[in-house]
């Protein structure tokens, strides 16, 4: 099992780790600052779907095709693990060596559009105040790293709920 979950984990944390760099790459580098949660989302859900994969491989090569819900899910919760803490790696290297200053332009770059809606004085400024406040996150390592890790590990979680219902076998 062990080996099941160490290889689809780090396939699916490459996987995702290499798409975000590049991804971010190139958002660092627009005009604008701006990317696309979609495509973001979607290459999440493309990478994590190694946990169906190793769910299925466990059941099929280890399990003699039987797995419970529940040892579907601990194997696809592990994977999910060890992408999202690969994820938060890449994502904490590419961030802290590579474009120190991403945090300052997105937040230009969203007041840029709160300034240019349709929003009241005040709204605006409690907006923009809350934006500005979330810079904190970023300052520890420790809050860095949580922030990162739970913004892909929901999407492995819901990958492994869904991989789990539909592989069990008694």
């Amino acid at each position: 099992m062990k080996q099941i979950i160490l290889k689809n984990g780090i396939i699916a944390g490459l996987a995702i780790s290499v798409f975000m760099v590049c991804s971010m790459a190139y958002v660092y580098n627009s005009e604008h600052g701006e990317g696309s949660m979609l495509i973001g989302y979607a290459s999440m859900l493309a990478a994590f779907s190694f946990i169906f994969i190793g769910i299925k491989k466990y059941r099929d090569a280890e399990s003699d095709g039987k797995i419970t819900f529940f040892t579907a899910i601990k194997i696809g919760i592990a994977i999910s693990a060890i992408a999202s803490l690969m994820y938060v790696i890449a994502w904490g290297i590419e961030y802290h060596f590579f474009m120190p200053d991403f945090l300052d332009k997105y937040i230009a770059s969203s007041i840029e559009k709160l300034q240019k809606s349709n929003l009241s004085t005040t709204e605006l400024e409690s907006k923009i105040k809350e934006i500005e406040n979330s810079k904190g996150l970023y300052d520890n390592i420790f809050s860095f790293s949580l922030v990162t890790f739970a913004e892909i590990f929901p999407v492995g979680l819901l990958v492994t709920i869904v991989s789990s219902f539909i592989l069990k076998k008694k």
